[in-house]
């Protein structure tokens, strides 16, 4: 994981011109949208954390981490928990296990974030679309909980999503669970 805001100008241009290149099938177009658009925007608001996610030296995808949104992802509240969001694995190099290990990473990050940040965040929560199979189970492969499903995504139902960063399996919410419609 390469976290852009952390990179000098130059380095952060390289990352950003292979972000450029990355392909999005047709019907991923409405889950993720464009990768540079998401990064560039990453870049310029205070509580986004844009990343190139890498494997084997190449830049094979793209995620935010965002504080204060979580509510965003059909979550209870905005403060204890990062949102993942804009998460997308290069379409020329899925199926390999890229998106788990990714969010597994992310986690790892959001974890750093926290700590360095001092932002009091206890978990990392998303949200997917329910026509995306291959996102739920990649995140739920790298121990994201499906707490629910969320009317609030502009392509369609989606499922919310959860991991705390001590890990899965130790799953508790310090407030109240998310507030979702199980309908």
């Amino acid at each position: 994981m390469i976290p852009l805001k952390m990179l000098d100008d130059d380095s952060r241009a390289i990352q950003l011109g292979s972000v450029a290149g990355m392909a999005v099938d047709d019907d991923q177009q409405s889950f993720v949208g464009d990768p540079l658009r998401m990064a560039l925007i990453g870049l310029e608001e205070d509580s986004r954390f844009p990343y190139v996610i890498e494997s084997g030296g190449e830049a094979v995808g793209v995620l935010t981490l965002q504080a204060g949104a979580a509510s965003l992802a059909g979550w209870a509240d905005d403060e204890s928990a990062w949102l993942l969001r804009g998460f997308l694995i290069d379409s020329r190099r899925q199926g390999r296990g890229l998106g788990s290990m990714a969010a597994r990473a992310a986690v790892d990050e959001a974890r750093k974030l926290t700590a360095r940040l001092g932002g009091g965040q206890v978990g990392v929560v998303l949200s997917v679309n329910e026509r995306n199979p291959a996102g739920l189970a990649a995140y739920a492969k790298a121990g994201f909980v499906d707490t629910g499903r969320y009317l609030g995504g502009s392509a369609g139902p989606q499922r919310t999503m959860y991991r705390e960063l001590g890990g899965p399996g130790r799953q508790r919410w310090l407030t109240a669970p998310p507030n979702v419609n199980y309908g």
